[in-house]
C-alpha cells in the first residue's frame, strides 16, 4: 500500500476508522507511517497523538482496543479508511462513536420501514392503518398473511413477470417485518443469528 505522507508538512494522514460490521464510522485519527506500521505489525490500531506528541495504540490505556480488519488508501493516497473490530466504547466520552452515536446495524430503509410497524404495533388500538389491524387480529392471522404472500411469491418466481416477482417480493417481506415484532424480534436478531453461523 502506497500512502504518501509527504503530502502534508507534518506527515499525518487523516484515518477515518469504521466499524467493519455495522459499517458506522467510530472516529476519526491521524497516522504517521510508524504509526501504520505498528498498526499493521501489531493487529491493534495505533495513531499518532498530537497532543502527546507520540505513537498512541488506542485502549492502551482503557482496554477498548480497535482491532485491525483491513486498511483502505483513497484515490489520492493520502487517507485511510481503517476498518476495525471494536472493543468496548471508541470515545474517551464513554459514548460508541466520537459523535456520541450508539453503534448498532442499521439496515438503511427497512430500518426506517421496522420502526414505522413499531409505532403502528405500540398504538395498535387507537390506529387504523393496516398494519395496527393486523396486530389486532393477532399472530395466527399476521402468520397467516406471511404464508399467503410466501405462496404469492413462489408462484411468481415460476413465471416470466419479473413485476409481479418484485411486488410479490416486497408483500412477502413487509409481513415478515410484522410477523417478527410480533414475536418480539427484529432484524437485528436475525443479523445475529445468522452470523452465528458464518463459516
Amino acid at each position: 500500500m502506497k500512502v504518501d505522507f509527504k503530502k502534508n508538512r507534518d506527515g499525518l494522514v487523516p484515518a477515518i476508522i469504521q466499524d467493519a460490521r455495522t459499517k458506522n464510522v467510530l472516529m476519526l485519527g491521524y497516522m504517521n507511517e510508524e504509526a501504520l506500521q505498528k498498526t499493521q505489525e501489531s493487529g491493534k490500531v495505533t495513531f499518532f497523538s498530537r497532543t502527546k506528541e507520540r505513537l498512541w495504540t488506542k485502549g492502551e490505556e482503557s482496554g477498548n482496543f480497535l482491532h485491525l480488519v483491513s486498511i483502505k488508501n483513497d484515490c489520492d493516497n493520502d487517507t485511510l479508511l481503517i476498518s476495525v473490530d471494536p472493543v468496548g466504547p471508541t470515545c474517551h466520552t464513554g459514548s460508541d462513536t466520537c459523535w456520541n452515536e450508539i453503534n448498532t446495524s442499521s439496515f438503511g430503509f427497512f430500518s426506517e420501514l421496522e420502526n414505522t410497524i413499531e409505532q403502528r404495533r405500540k398504538a395498535a388500538k387507537g390506529d387504523t392503518s393496516y398494519v395496527a389491524s393486523l396486530f389486532e387480529k393477532g399472530i395466527n392471522k399476521i402468520a397467516q398473511k406471511v404464508g399467503e404472500e410466501a405462496v404469492e411469491t413462489v408462484i411468481e418466481a415460476m413465471d416470466n413477470n419479473d413485476d409481479l416477482f418484485l411486488y410479490e417480493s416486497a408483500d412477502l417481506l413487509f409481513h415478515y417485518l410484522i410477523l417478527l415484532q410480533a414475536k418480539g424480534f427484529t432484524l437485528k436478531d436475525i443479523e445475529a443469528e445468522l452470523m452465528k453461523r458464518k463459516k
